[in-house]
């Protein structure tokens, strides 16, 4: 009887050890994160939230809230830096809504600027510096694990941008309950990422080779594996800062007149633009000694010309600079030869967004749509989208004019590789963008080695099943002895 007792406990110790950790039923231990981007001309604050329990998994961080911020980017604020701080109250209080109290002072805080405050930086440091100390002293007056507030690099911007992408998509290393195993996709299926802003433009992918000795190219270990990929950003090519560029160009052209013509508003659309704006941006060359001094102010008079636009915005890029190199976008940047697909996100998705074309249309398709786009008058746009931004609405010809020229004449994608370029702004819940990827990697999210091959057991449970499984057996072979 005691040796038929002794063998049923050790078939229940058996049994407890191969209870997978999925079989137990423990309550999570969720984690929260908060990043802001702090964009040229907007803030946006994104909080995340994973199982702490997987945090070197792949694909367990999601979205919970995303807060935009009234009003424009913190480099707007030159003059009164305390309201940069201040704008930031209402979305940190949302956030304190969605995150639980006891986590909040674990929660991770960060705040990233980009090309806004760089050009801030290069025009007014000190009036940058001090941008950055409000916004340091209005979040560390919050119960969060305030980690800083700085200006990215380009590259930075653009490196975060690819790593969040290929993170969401599951491109670095994804499980296979078949195999029981983390497996790497094939080197093909990691995409390039394709990010346009207000201030600058970004381009990042991992070319043929390497591309280590180059200045643009960065290199990352992630699951176990090398990296090296080409990122490059152009500051002053973002939208906004292109529309004034192309604006002072043309008036320059017809100076001194006081009403230009302008081939990509539409008929009808008149805006008037003051001549200092052009000298409060290094984008729009505010020595040029072709700006006369004083408050003077022009008239830009829409003519809708699809093609009189493209060949405008075609001036605004030096395509003279790389001569006769096949490996050169323009301004005499080098670029290797494109490789993989792509998602264009940020503005490049909003701007095709309004054309509404489904995915993967030819670039015939796509050039048709535009060029339609620019035909119509203000008032058949005005009146066929009401809802639409009133400033934002005439100036989509422009928009999606300039992201052709950027793809194809400085890019370098052709009539094939159109087809590799997914404009997406989200993954499931999750919005496309450099703060996810620049939280996992501040939080060490993203391990460098790779994860383990066959998902195990818990250690504690192991441990007791076998402990009571020697037991038991000592414990019958001293019944068998008795």
């Amino acid at each position: 009887a005691i040796v038929g007792a002794l063998v049923a406990l050790s078939i229940i110790a058996l049994v407890l050890s191969l209870v997978r950790v999925e079989d137990v039923t423990l309550p999570p231990t969720v984690k929260y994160g908060m990043v802001f981007d702090a964009g040229s001309s907007h803030t946006s604050l994104f909080v995340y939230e994973w199982d702490s329990d997987k945090e070197n998994d792949t694909g367990v961080v999601s979205q919970t809230l995303s807060c935009d911020v009234q009003g424009q980017g913190i480099s707007s604020y030159a003059n009164n830096p305390p309201e940069a701080g201040n704008s930031l109250r209402e979305c940190l209080d949302k956030a304190l809504q969605v995150v639980p109290a006891e986590k909040q002072r674990d929660a991770p805080a960060y705040l990233g600027a980009t090309a806004g405050m760089r050009l801030l930086r290069e025009q007014n440091s000190s009036a940058a510096e001090q941008i950055l100390a409000e916004v340091t002293k209005t979040m560390q007056e919050y119960p969060v694990a305030f980690k800083g507030a700085r200006i990215l690099t380009g590259e930075e911007e653009g490196a975060y941008g690819w790593i969040t992408i290929n993170y969401l998509l599951e491109s670095f290393t994804k499980y296979s309950p078949r195999a029981h195993a983390w497996l790497r996709p094939e080197a093909a299926s990691i995409f390039g990422a394709l990010d346009l802003g207000g201030a600058s433009t970004q381009i990042t992918f991992m070319p043929e080779g390497s591309a280590v000795s180059r200045n643009e190219a960065s290199e990352f270990t992630l699951y176990g594996y090398s990296y090296n990929i080409y990122t490059h950003s152009y500051l002053c090519y973002g939208q906004n800062e292109m529309l004034k560029r192309l604006a002072k160009e043309l008036i320059m052209e017809s100076f001194p007149s006081t009403r230009v013509h302008h081939p990509c508003y539409p008929k009808g659309y008149n805006e008037t633009v003051s001549l200092s704006s052009f000298r409060a941006s290094p984008c729009t060359d505010g020595s040029d000694p072709r700006l006369p001094l004083g408050d003077s102010s022009v008239t830009l008079e829409g003519r809708g010309n699809a093609s009189g636009c493209l060949a405008a915005l075609r001036k605004l890029f030096n395509f003279s600079a790389c001569g006769r190199s096949q490996d050169c976008t323009f301004d005499g940047v080098y670029q290797p030869p494109l490789r993989g697909q792509f998602i264009a996100f940020s503005a490049f998705y909003y701007n095709f967004k309004f054309l509404n074309l489904t995915e993967g249309q030819p670039l015939a398709v796509v050039r048709e749509a535009i060029e339609g786009l620019c035909t119509r008058s203000w008032e058949d746009l005005s009146s066929s989208y009401p809802k639409e931004n009133p400033k934002r609405l005439p100036k989509y010809c422009a928009n999606t004019n300039y992201i052709l020229t950027l793809l194809l004449d400085a890019y370098k994608f052709n009539e094939t590789s159109w087809n590799n370029i997914f404009f997406q702004m989200k993954a499931g819940s999750t919005d496309m963008g450099w703060t996810l990827g620049y939280m996992l990697n501040l939080t060490n999210m993203v391990p460098a080695e790779a994860p383990a091959r066959v998902k195990g057991h818990r250690p504690s449970l192991w441990a007791a099943a076998v402990t009571f499984i020697i037991l038991t057996l000592i414990l019958g072979l001293a019944a068998l002895l008795l």
